[in-house]
């Protein structure tokens, strides 16, 4: 049993027109159907272009929103355990226990930081609503926290405004970790950060994962820094999942043309790498969620569709063991990524 499976997940935003009565009009599919497992230790990570539904899943995960289908079993004794639950069909107050054990990052450190409450505050929130610490033994847990993502324990009464980007972004991850949880999900934990601070926070959130023996799910779009700190990796397209792989096979080899498109775009710093073509550049644009195109979403831009690919949805299904994909064509298609040279 996996630490966390989610299975056939959807999130539909319905919408109204307008009017007085504003009657529901349709709905936005931001995701849709969607099902993976991860294990424990590992790090899967999620892409695709922006409102593809990664962010989304992502709360849905948490419960930040409740999910119009699907399952999301978490095992809260550790992969291995038979003792799922199904966090998508929980109330509030079941959710609570839980809630300690899959916490979140997130993307912005300016605005995710109540500029109201000093550090000591921000990073114990979670151990004093939880009724972990108070007083004395909940200012030195933070002092610990503080010191091991790389903060001066003497700083936990000043303010989110005293600190740079990346020494927010650190404190937002001491309060992710401050109830020990087993899964995080980190949402463009490093996208607002500097070129340089995104590799200090990639470095951190690596030595955390080794320490305390965290599982991440990292949504991100940026593909270098997936490809660094991934396991597997999860493509998205129009709130559906068109490829699962491990993540130096998926960047070598892709089977989805839309896998393809995106590993062209990736910048190959090292010299001995060679992109094996050159930048594809996708016609038209991203299917509106709310109005998809009949078959697969990606075919109005895909340059091997066929006539099947406009009328037949394809299924996820594993094409050799490991890779899992979405794709008519992906038996027959000899499509390219990048490969070390």
């Amino acid at each position: 049993m996996p630490l966390l499976s989610v299975q056939s997940l959807k999130m539909h935003f319905p919408f109204s027109g307008g009017g007085v009565f504003k009657k529901t009009k349709g709905v936005v599919k931001a995701v849709d159907g969607v099902t993976f497992d991860v294990t424990e230790g590992e790090t899967l990570g999620l892409v695709g272009e922006s409102g593809c539904g990664k962010s989304t899943l992502g709360r849905c995960i948490l419960r930040v929103y409740d999910p119009t289908e699907g399952k999301i079993l978490f095992n809260p004794n550790g992969a291995g355990d038979k003792g799922a639950v199904d966090l998508a069909r929980l109330t509030y107050r079941e959710l609570l226990p839980y809630r300690q054990q899959i916490r979140m990052i997130f993307q912005d450190p300016r605005s995710s930081l109540n500029p109201r409450l000093t550090v000591l505050e921000i990073i114990g929130e979670a151990l004093k609503v939880n009724g972990i610490a108070r007083g004395r033994e909940l200012e030195d847990r933070v002092k610990e926290l503080m010191a091991r993502v790389g903060l001066r324990p003497e700083y936990l009464h000043r303010y989110p405004h005293a600190f740079s980007g990346g020494e927010r972004q650190r404190i937002g991850i001491a309060a992710a970790l401050s109830v020990s949880p087993r899964l995080v999900v980190a949402d463009e934990a490093v996208s607002a950060l500097d070129v340089s601070v995104q590799a200090q926070t990639l470095n951190l959130l690596e030595e955390l994962q080794e320490e305390f023996q965290l599982t991440y799910i990292f949504v991100a779009h940026n593909l270098s820094v997936v490809q660094h700190i991934s396991d597997r990796v999860l493509v998205m397209y129009v709130g559906r999942m068109v490829e699962l792989a491990e993540t130096a096979e998926l960047y070598r080899n892709p089977l989805h043309p839309y896998t393809e498109a995106l590993m062209s775009a990736v910048p190959l710093p090292d010299p001995k790498a060679v992109k094996t073509t050159g930048r594809i550049r996708l016609e038209g644009d991203v299917a509106d969620p709310a109005s998809p195109p009949p078959g697969c979403n990606f075919h109005p831009r895909c340059r091997y569709a066929t006539e099947r690919c406009r009328v037949e949805v394809p299924e996820m299904r594993e094409v050799r063991p490991g890779r899992v994909v979405a794709c008519h064509r992906a038996e027959e298609l000899n499509l390219v990524g990048i490969r070390k040279g």
